[in-house]
Order: C-alpha cells, then sequence, then structure tokens
C-alpha cells in the first residue's frame, strides 16, 4: 500500500475515534449453578425482578420465578438442551410478550408465537405482555348478548353470554373437549373470533380438534396456541395466559372473542410442578397457596367491555377434568368459585349414550336466561324443571310398575325432552329450529309418538323449516323475537314433518 493511502486511511481512523464517546460500563452476567427438569437455577443477577425474561447464552430464554437471596428460580421457555452448570445468563428488562393481531388468525402457534404448522413466520401487529390487569369493574358493561353453542341443551337450560366464563367439567372421556368445539364451530356463521388453548394434551387429541375446526367451522378466524404434553413445562404454563393476549387485541378494537382452555387440570398439575421444583412451600394438595389467585387473575380478563372502551367481549370456556366425578376436589372447588356456572358432564350419562351427558341438576349458568334471546326465553321456561322432575320419578320407577295416569304422562314426556337434548356431534341447531322443537314439544306435537320420532324431526327440521315457513324463520332469526302467531306457525311446520315421518315409517313398515 502506498504511502499516502497509508496516511490517509490513519487519518480517517483518528477522526471516528475522536468522535466517540468512552464511558465506563458495567455489564451483570450471571450463571447456572444447576439445572433440571426444565428449571435452571442462576446466580449472580441481583437486579433480576419476578417473571422477567432471561436470556441463556446458549440460545434459550427462561422465565424468573422465584427470587431468593442468592440465586433465581428459572422456567425455561426452551428445551435444556446445552444449558449446563457455568453457562451465562443475562437479564433483558423484559417480561414475556406474545405477538398479536390479525396475522395469528387461521395459525397453529405455539405459546410464543412460534408457527407449528410450517408456515411462514408470523406477521405481528404488536407484541403484547403476557400477563395483563383485567379490566376494572367500571370497564365492564352487562352480559347479555349470548354465545349461541347450537347445542340445544346449553342454549335453552344454560345459555352462555359474551363476556361470560362458564366452566366445562366432567370425568375423562366424557366429551368436555367436543362440547368446547361445538360452542367454536358454532361460530362459524357469527362474528367472534375463536382462540383454542391446548394445555398439555397429546399431539393425537390436539391433531383431531384443529381437524374438526378445519373441517365443520371457521378456521380463518381460529387461532390455535398449542402447548402438548412434549413442550417444556414453562411454555405449558404461559399458555393460558398467552391465549388470552391473542383475544384481547380483537375485545379492545370492539371484537367479540372465545377463548377455549383444554384443560386447567393440567394447568394447574403443571403449576405445582414448577413450584415444588423451585422450592415453594405446598399447601392443599400439595398445590402452592398461589394456585386461587393464578387461575382467578387468568379467568378475570374475561369481560364485556363498557360502550366508552369500544364495546367488545372475551368469553372463556376453560375446561376442567374430575376424578371419579369428585366436584369437591381442591382445583374444581376453585374454578366453580372462580366463574360465572358449569356444565357438568356425567359418566354414567355417556355410558348410557346420551350426547351430551349434561348433568342438569348439577349444571347453573348464573347468568343464564338475561343472555336468551326472547323467542327461546319464551318456550325453555319450564323445560328445566319438567326435566329435572322426570329423572326424579324415573329413578322410582326401577322398584315397580306405576299405575297413575298423571304419573305416566309425566315420564313419557321426560323422554321425549331426553331424546330432544341428545344430539349428535357436529348436528347445530340454529336458535329458530330450538325455537320451533321446543314449542311443538310445549303444545303436544309429539305426544302421540315414541321418543324415537324426536330424533328424526331434529335432524330435519332446519331444511324442513327453510322449505316450508321460510318468512317466519328470516324475522325470528333477525329480531331474536316469536309473537305468538309466529310460534303457532313454526308448530304447526313441526307437525307436518312428524306427520311425514310417520307415513314413511308406515308405509316401510307395510313394504
Amino acid at each position: 500500500m502506498p504511502d499516502r493511502a497509508v496516511g490517509d486511511w490513519l487519518t480517517r481512523s483518528r477522526r471516528r475515534l475522536s468522535r466517540l464517546k468512552l464511558a465506563p460500563g458495567a455489564d451483570t452476567l450471571g450463571r447456572v449453578t444447576h439445572v433440571a427438569d426444565g428449571i435452571a437455577f442462576v446466580s449472580g443477577l441481583p437486579d433480576a425482578r419476578l417473571n422477567e425474561l432471561l436470556h441463556f447464552e446458549t440460545g434459550q430464554s427462561g422465565l424468573a420465578m422465584t427470587l431468593e437471596p442468592n440465586e433465581i428460580g428459572t422456567v425455561l421457555l426452551d428445551e435444556a438442551e446445552g444449558i449446563e452448570a457455568g453457562t451465562r445468563v443475562t437479564g433483558t428488562g423484559e417480561v414475556v410478550r406474545v405477538p398479536v393481531g390479525p396475522g395469528l388468525l387461521g395459525r397453529v402457534v405455539d405459546p410464543l408465537g412460534r408457527p407449528l404448522d410450517g408456515g411462514e413466520p408470523i406477521t405481528a401487529e404488536s407484541h403484547e405482555e403476557v400477563e395483563r390487569p383485567a379490566p376494572a369493574i367500571i370497564e365492564r358493561d352487562l352480559v347479555r348478548d349470548p354465545v349461541e353453542t347450537g347445542v340445544l341443551v346449553v342454549d335453552a337450560l344454560f345459555a352462555l353470554g359474551r363476556g361470560q366464563r362458564e366452566l366445562i367439567i366432567g370425568d375423562r372421556a366424557t366429551g368436555k373437549t367436543a362440547l368446547a368445539l361445538e360452542a367454536m364451530i358454532n361460530q362459524k356463521s357469527s362474528d367472534m373470533v375463536c382462540v383454542y388453548v391446548a394445555v398439555g394434551q397429546r399431539a393425537t387429541a390436539v391433531e383431531r380438534a384443529i381437524e374438526a375446526i378445519r373441517q365443520h367451522g371457521a378456521p380463518e378466524r381460529t387461532i390455535f396456541v398449542v402447548a402438548s404434553a412434549a413442550a417444556p413445562p414453562g411454555l405449558q404454563w404461559i399458555a393460558p395466559a398467552a391465549g388470552f393476549t391473542m383475544a384481547e387485541y380483537f375485545r379492545d378494537r370492539g371484537g367479540h372473542a372465545l377463548v377455549v382452555i383444554d384443560d386447567l387440570s393440567k394447568h394447574a398439575a403443571t403449576h405445582r410442578e414448577l413450584a415444588l421444583l423451585t422450592r415453594s412451600p405446598p399447601g392443599r394438595e400439595a398445590y402452592p397457596g398461589d394456585i386461587f389467585y393464578l387461575h382467578a387473575h387468568l379467568l378475570e380478563r374475561a369481560a364485556h367491555l363498557s360502550p366508552e372502551l369500544g364495546g367488545g367481549s372475551l368469553s372463556a370456556l376453560p375446561i376442567i377434568e374430575t376424578d371419579a366425578g369428585n366436584l369437591s376436589a381442591y382445583i374444581p372447588t376453585n374454578l366453580i368459585s372462580i366463574t360465572d356456572g358449569q356444565i357438568v358432564l356425567d359418566a354414567k350419562l355417556f355410558a348410557a349414550n346420551q350426547r351430551p351427558p349434561v348433568d342438569v341438576g348439577l349444571s347453573v349458568s348464573r347468568i343464564g336466561g338475561k343472555t336468551q334471546k326472547p323467542a327461546l326465553r319464551d318456550v325453555s321456561g319450564h323445560v328445566r324443571l319438567d326435566y329435572a322432575q322426570f329423572l326424579e320419578l324415573e329413578m322410582f320407577t326401577r322398584f315397580g310398575g306405576i299405575s297413575d295416569a298423571r304419573v305416566k304422562s309425566q315420564i313419557e314426556r321426560g323422554e321425549r325432552i331426553r331424546a330432544l337434548l341428545t344430539q349428535p356431534r357436529f348436528a347445530r341447531l340454529r336458535m329458530v329450529d330450538q325455537v320451533a322443537l321446543l314449542a311443538a314439544l310445549n303444545a303436544g306435537a309429539f305426544d302421540e309418538h315414541p321418543a324415537e320420532f324426536v330424533t328424526k324431526v331434529r335432524s330435519r327440521i332446519p331444511r324442513h323449516l327453510d322449505n316450508s315457513v321460510p318468512k317466519v324463520v328470516a324475522a325470528v332469526t333477525q329480531s331474536g323475537k316469536a309473537s305468538e302467531d309466529d310460534r303457532n306457525r313454526l308448530v304447526e311446520a313441526v307437525r307436518e314433518l312428524v306427520h311425514q315421518i310417520a307415513l314413511e315409517a308406515g308405509t316401510s313398515d307395510d313394504g
């Protein structure tokens, strides 16, 4: 290199160095003392905060869960591969954030918003904190608009509202997830965005749930947040909160969202596992003392916002699994007291082939009829009482025959109610279909036929009403109200269908 070129280079270098502002600095570094079971204990970060996001030099992230005088109990959000004693750790001063926005719709992601469906990286509108405060009382409005599930036993007897938290509870393999998926699928014809959060579920079960939404629902308006049983415990722990944050994006902009958490019993078990591993003192059933606060803080985020804040809503359907129908266990009683009601699924009813196996005696919605459309409220008022009386009378019939004509009539009516409330999967009913069936039941349209007729009528009622009384269907659907004349025309349409089915059955028998 010529001497002149070297001189020019030295001159430029001196100028750049003269412009640099040099000052002493300090960077706090921590080191892993030991790691096991998804937990890393870190020393040397005295300024770390609770729930702060920590970065490991091997590329993983962790969440500061416990702060001790000499070390931090860190929950890993990634696999622990490569992390060992002596690994350097740095604090970020930030909490865990997840991407939010329309770019998540139709995608399968993990609780940190990383795609699991093999698609393109998520295009986020912004990143919001996983742990967000619930709306204050003054920021909320009354829960009065319905969340229609298309399941007659729920919509007629335990109606759900936008902004409500309704617990789905039952033993293993009683159809809890199926009922929640029915509610999500029925939003295909509404303006609600759905978020399905899988916590600690088997990969095959999650795949079936996603496939059911894709086949029968509106996957383009659904977000799937998956932390399967094989995921790190830290991801399973933050999954429900991450799902709520993603749903709150739509609620805070005047939209409506429905969150299904499948399920909180596995989330509670994960919280207990992490708490014990980080040496938190155990309480009842070895759960830490903050388990009630954890779930209450989470579910309080479901709300119907006031008109001043846009009028959006976030509804929640948490699922909880019981052991041998024990509703008085620690976690079930906690969640029953937190939520606005519960739908109890009974294993005996499931074994008796009643779908969905809803126990009408133990189930309740603490908002109930206030969210029902007037047309449905007018015809469903006595159904629950009549059905409960039937179940009690049916129990006594096991001890011998009953000769009283009035009691026989009650039992026959109860059998028809049970047949009406038994509904196969993916056979959703519109509100006007439910009104027509219940009005026909009250009018005695099924009294001269066996209970099996009700099943045949229910499967054919939507098409028959559209063909026979389309104007009434349109009017009731649009207004949510049904005049006496509308109800009479709907009942007459059901009678015509019953007569038609009876003729078909008679022709078949003659043949």
